[in-house]
């Protein structure tokens, strides 16, 4: 990453998952996304953080709990905010939204002041977006919200669905990940023209193989049999314990076969202690290496040490980890949720199973582990999907949004004389 544009408006990223040096992993994708606009436009972050005066207390039983965020970082050259907002766990979600934008409200108006805002571009619906709607009308700006998998849930709850409707409503545009989140917000109201699909991308960069037996002996598995992986927050959603279930099925078939897990603590929660005890309970502590959180440089050595990527998730987005995965040469199993069958969308590259279906799923990574894959035509499918199409569609929508606002301050000061 490069250190901050000059020319063009200033955008201002509102998201209450963005990385941090307390949580380097909370919403990676979000800044892979925004930083490589930031590299053509003038950009700052504004992250909110959830507060309320217990929270100390409740990390003493649940220690990933809020663990908080500095004040403020500079990242990759562009100054990221973290401002706090009281929200009450698990109760008072309705005014989330509202509590969000007033503890954004003194950095987003410092920002104006300074002639760094011209637009907000929020992550998330709710109460991302419906903050950035707030914001958007007190300071007068143009407000983009981008659709990331959270909505689908938001979309069917009584108190949050009106909410999530109005910011979709008072947004300048929607963006969504994925068509399914697209419908999601059809589904709302929101007039169809005004919801444009941006899927994520792939950064080949950090994301291309490195020899299978190299990778293997970085980390400790054996050169000999099958592997699968799975990437992602170790919490009920991404499902690895639906993945471990099926284990001593697998293994009945392929003796020798191993499980990498990759990741660690969430915003969400965190599952490790209920995985490591699932894993001890079926006597697969040889099968299953759990890896811990590894940073993006690093996650392809276990991709790259791999055979098969799964994830049996119950929600998604667009789940960027396929992209990395099929990078890396690797053929995708996971489950007809979200955006997943838009990733993978093609027999070629990988299969989707209905979620909850443990013999579909235990099936299709069998099938999956003794097809012989194409990785030239998957690696190929991932390169056509890098960010810089993405980032060419925001950059234009940014620019024409901003100048729309332009146009309309101008006549409203010429009718004003």
């Amino acid at each position: 990453m490069t250190a901050q544009a000059q020319g063009g408006p200033h955008v201002v990223v509102l998201s209450s998952l963005f990385p941090s040096s307390v949580q380097p992993g909370a919403g990676l994708f979000v800044r892979e996304r925004m930083f490589r606009v930031g590299q053509r436009l003038p950009l700052s972050v504004v992250a909110p953080v959830p507060w309320f005066p217990l929270q100390g207390l409740v990390r003493r039983w649940r220690p990933a709990f809020r663990p908080g965020a500095p004040r403020h970082e500079l990242q990759s050259g562009l100054d990221v905010w973290f401002p706090p907002f009281p929200s009450v766990p698990g109760m008072l979600k309705r005014f989330d939204g509202l509590c969000m934008a007033l503890g954004a409200w003194p950095r987003l108006r410092a920002l104006k002041a300074a002639g760094r805002l011209d637009l907000i571009d929020a992550h998330f619906g709710y109460p991302d977006g419906y903050a950035a709607v707030l914001l958007g009308r007190w300071l007068r700006v143009p407000v983009t919200i981008t659709l990331r998998g959270s909505e689908a849930r938001h979309a069917c709850d009584p108190v949050l669905a009106p909410l999530l409707a109005r910011a979709l409503r008072d947004a300048t545009q929607v963006f969504a990940v994925s068509e399914s989140l697209r419908q999601v917000a059809i589904g709302l109201g929101t007039p169809a023209d005004k919801v444009q699909v941006v899927g994520n991308g792939v950064d080949l960069r950090r994301f291309s193989p490195i020899a299978r037996a190299q990778a293997r002996r970085a980390l400790g598995v054996p050169e000999g049999g099958p592997v699968l992986v799975s990437v992602g927050g170790l919490v009920e959603r991404k499902g690895f314990h639906r993945v471990i279930e099926l284990l001593p099925r697998l293994r009945q078939r392929f003796p020798d076969l191993r499980y990498l897990v990759v990741g660690g603590p969430s915003p969400e929660g965190d599952m490790s202690a209920a995985l490591r005890e699932q894993v001890a309970a079926l006597g697969l502590e040889a099968a299953v290496h759990f890896l811990g959180p590894l940073p993006p440089d690093r996650i392809r050595e276990p991709l790259s040490a791999a055979d098969v990527f799964v994830l049996a998730t119950r929600n998604e987005g667009w789940a960027n980890v396929f992209l990395e995965a099929m990078a890396c040469g690797l053929p995708v199993v996971t489950t007809d949720v979200g955006g997943n069958a838009e990733v993978v969308c093609r027999q070629e590259l990988g299969t989707v199973v209905p979620f909850g279906d443990a013999q579909a799923l235990g099936g299709a990574l069998e099938d999956a582990l003794t097809r012989r894959w194409d990785s030239q035509a998957i690696m190929a499918y991932a390169q056509a999907n890098t960010w810089d199409r993405r980032v060419d569609t925001l950059v234009e929508r940014f620019e024409a949004f901003h100048a729309l606002a332009g146009d309309a301050a101008s006549c409203a000061s010429t009718a004003t004389r």
